[in-house]
């Protein structure tokens, strides 16, 4: 049996309580999020009516065959399959536009009925955490720990190669982060520059060499000093004696031979800062059958590259030294301690730790990071971008996490909010008027503002688009993965681009008709039917997210019609049906944030987790702190199972 959950109703068998809880739980679909699960026989009939026209015997669609389907026992047979045909009926991709369609009532029944069972199967018997962590420091990760242990204010880690993104979407991921020999010899030449930009400097020179040898202390004497102190830090935990005494060995042998302390010390330390101690995290594997708790300074580790992707402070050491730092008061102290970030009279953010997290967890689970890169302006509008422009786009998220990390503010700001961040540039792009410099402040959002909440954010806007031309398609799909957690699946092979698809006559089409003309094909109808609705909503701003009426002199249509029925116009309209959807919205970034947090992909199991914040998460008017406290306590990130931990090599199949 696994650890059990504490959120399970007390006086009730896990089972029930299992059950009860997953009622409730929150579509990941574009649904509403309160529909009632169908009875065993009415989920029989569902399947039997809707799917088995496509999906019946070895000759089914997509090789899915339904037809032995007649209990909703079978679903925990194959968890992956069943999610996956939640999604489908969810967002309407399934059953086909053009065949027998249910009602909005019996569609969202069965997928409730499909993710309640599935929820009770696996949360039944509680959660078993993952294996202990090994994962090489990513590429910013490298770079703030060797700044935070040595000091020093360098970049050691732009020559290293960038990493992929694995897991949940983020390049902190055990799966991708293996060695190959390139980063052996970068590695090597960043500790080498790294530790001569430190001895350089007599602040800094004088931090790392705690002592020298003189009269009274023997230049072995001095470095075993030396080394007594760093390479704890070093490896993130107390170093033993015998890894103490091997740095040692090392510096007596360049000592010998040089003569001089400060060569044969620096020797020693970067030996240390090429070790798989200090490139990986990595944590004491154990045999015991239960899982057990990770030790404090384990979860000193885990708690620094979470929130700050860096090694852990003096602080967290002394914490993690007492024992202390696992006790749950502790732990609510050291987050917010972590996420603190004052903001001056002028509205400028001071730089802050969390703002390494807010950066790269904003970049890669919005997509922004492809601003500047894989998203390069058309030159019919690059005139109009700018370096500060781009780079008051990249940073609106980022601050705005910052934000809401900081102040404690609601997560559902994501949706709608009345204030942003603007530097000069972007102010003047959103025709916003005050006092403004380079680096972005806060502001707070005029009435009747085109502005608010992530849709309204040009970096959003922009790398949701064609480099020529806005797509609502692009923006609806980007909605679905990033803001609902639905992606469609991908399109029929030899579908033509949009450009290529034209009437029958030489009239002027707007982008609406053109794109149903580019639909026509019932294989591609259902899923824009779900995205095409959602991106209209944002046609009234440009490429570059500026705001606009006509397009080629024609009005903005910015209507939508959703598959359910449902009409809404514009960005307003638009965020309502999000703010509708919350707790969808909430549950996909929660799974987002304590994938991240974990390094690694998302389990079914880890989903109960998800299930279990996002309650909490409710009840506490969505507080950022909130998400954040509870991925740090919750069972995966404070636990570790009795197994051998991953290693790169197994985690790529020996890349």
């Amino acid at each position: 049996m696994g650890l059990r959950f504490e959120w399970s109703l007390p006086g009730l068998p896990i089972a029930l309580a299992a059950i009860l809880i997953a009622c409730n739980i929150p579509s990941r679909g574009y649904g509403v999020d309160d529909a009632v699960a169908l009875t065993q026989a009415q989920s029989v009939d569902f399947i039997q009516t809707y799917c088995l026209s496509c999906h019946e015997g070895d000759n089914g669609e997509a090789n899915l065959d339904l037809s032995a389907f007649d209990s909703t026992q079978r679903i925990p047979l194959d968890v992956d399959k069943w999610n996956r045909i939640a999604d489908r009926i969810a967002d309407h991709q399934m059953p086909p536009l053009d065949s027998e369609l249910p009602t909005l009532e019996l569609r969202e029944g069965m997928v409730q009925v499909i993710r309640s069972t599935i929820h009770t199967s696996i949360c039944s018997d509680g959660v078993t955490p993952g294996k202990p962590m090994l994962r090489r420091l990513n590429r910013t990760e490298y770079a703030n720990t060797v700044r935070d242990l040595l000091g020093i204010q360098f970049n050691a880690g732009h020559a290293l190669p960038e990493d992929g993104a694995g897991g949940e979407g983020f390049d902190n991921a055990a799966e991708t982060l293996f060695i190959s020999p390139i980063h052996a010899e970068k590695y090597l030449d960043a500790a080498r520059t790294a530790l001569s930009h430190a001895m350089s400097d007599p602040q800094d020179r004088k931090m790392l060499l705690v002592s020298l040898p003189s009269k009274d202390v023997s230049p072995q004497q001095a470095a075993e000093k030396v080394l007594g102190t760093f390479l704890p830090k070093a490896f993130r935990r107390p170093a033993t004696e015998a890894e103490i005494q091997q740095y040692l060995h090392l510096f007596e042998q360049v000592y010998q031979e040089d003569q001089s302390f400060e060569t044969a010390i620096t020797f020693a330390m970067e030996a240390a800062m090429v070790s798989p101690k200090f490139l990986f995290l990595w944590e004491q594997p154990h045999s015991e059958s239960e899982p057990i708790r990770i030790t404090d300074y384990e979860l000193a580790s885990r708690l620094s590259y979470f929130l700050w992707a860096s090694m852990p402070d003096q602080e967290l050491f002394k914490l993690a030294a007492a024992g202390k730092l696992h006790e749950d008061e502790v732990l609510a102290q050291q987050v917010k301690r972590m996420l603190k970030s004052s903001i001056d009279d002028r509205g400028h953010r001071r730089n802050a730790k969390c703002r390494e997290f807010a950066e790269s967890f904003v970049e890669q689970w919005l997509g922004t990071r492809a601003l500047g890169r894989e998203f390069q302006p058309d030159k019919s509008v690059v005139g109009k971008f700018n370096p500060e422009l781009e780079g008051g786009m990249k940073y609106e998220p980022v601050f705005f996490m910052e934000d809401l990390l900081a102040e404690n503010h609601s997560l559902l700001n994501w949706i709608d909010s009345d204030f942003t961040y603007a530097n000069r540039s972007l102010a003047r792009h959103y025709g916003i008027e005050g006092t403004f410099r380079e680096q972005p402040k806060r502001v707070d959002l005029p009435e009747g503002s085109h502005r608010g909440g992530v849709l309204g954010m040009s970096s959003i806007l922009a790398v949701s688009s064609f480099s020529h031309r806005t797509s609502p398609v692009l923006r609806g799909k980007w909605i679905m993965e990033t803001l609902l957690g639905t992606a469609p699946p991908p399109p029929p092979p030899n579908v033509p681009e949009l450009e290529e698809t034209v009437g029958d006559g030489k009239e002027k089409l707007s982008l609406r008709q053109r794109l149903e003309l580019h639909r026509a094909d019932p294989a591609c109808a259902s899923c824009h039917a779900v995205m095409d609705p959602l991106g209209f909503g944002l046609e009234n701003y440009d490429v570059l997210g500026r705001w606009r009426t006509e397009e080629s002199g024609l009005p903005i249509d910015n209507t939508g019609t959703l598959p359910d029925g449902t009409t809404f116009t514009g960005m307003e309209g638009l965020k309502q049906q999000l703010m509708d959807r919350k707790d969808s919205f909430i549950s996909h970034l929660t799974s987002k944030m304590l994938g991240y947090a974990l390094a690694r992909q998302l389990t079914n199991e880890d989903l109960c987790v998800v299930q279990s914040i996002s309650e909490t998460l409710a009840k506490d008017d969505y507080r950022a702190q909130t998400l954040v406290l509870e991925i740090v306590k919750s069972i995966p990130f404070q636990f570790k199972s009795g197994q051998t931990p991953s290693t790169p090599e197994e985690t790529n199949h020996g890349k």
